[in-house]
């Protein structure tokens, strides 16, 4: 029986099969999400043990999941792992250092998983419990409404960048993970 319920968020398979084969076998049930809403509701209907959750993510972005679970004090205390090709998008959110969740930066391997799997556990044990304000949360579910100015669709284009580029990273890490399975 799985002792750990560890749910990845993240819109590639490859990313998702990955930490799937890197974990230990039988020590965790894995439960997969391809965006962020899919994502925030498997988090809310199955309380996992882990969230491992990919910043750049379609329907709801991981920035936008990290923020409703910060908002959420029953949340907070899942460990969390943050997974980008890019830490400078994690970082332009999020300043260092991070002091209640890990980050991992893509593409990365089983010792550096586990790494960051152990020190996400660590650090979400020393968070203190705290009550966040409800009023944090409509503000969550309105940032992924655009209004139409310029400085949204700005923030439209920068995005969709962005996702570009983590495209052209996951590509080249399908095939190192090719290489190294024919290996």
């Amino acid at each position: 029986m799985a002792s750990h319920k560890v749910l990845v968020i993240d819109d590639s398979a490859v990313i998702r099969n990955m930490v799937r084969d890197m974990l230990p076998k039988g020590n965790f049930e894995i439960l997969e999400a391809k965006d962020g809403v899919q994502g925030i509701n498997l988090v809310r209907q199955e309380r996992p043990t882990l969230i491992m959750l990919d910043f750049l993510l379609p329907r709801m972005s991981g920035w936008e999941v990290f923020q409703q679970i910060q908002a959420q004090a029953d949340l907070q205390s899942i460990p969390l792992v943050l997974m980008s090709g890019r830490k400078e998008e994690v970082t332009e959110k999020i300043k260092e250092p991070f002091e209640y969740f890990e980050f991992v930066q893509k593409p990365f391997d089983q010792k550096q998983l586990i790494e960051a799997i152990k020190l996400s556990m660590a650090k979400a044990k020393r968070r203190p419990a705290v009550a966040v304000s409800p009023s944090v949360a409509p503000a969550v579910t309105g940032a992924a409404v655009g209004g139409g100015d310029l400085t949204d669709l700005t923030a439209k284009v920068t995005k969709l960048q962005a996702e570009v580029d983590a495209l052209k990273k996951q590509q080249a890490q399908i095939l190192a993970f090719i290489k190294a399975k024919l290996k």
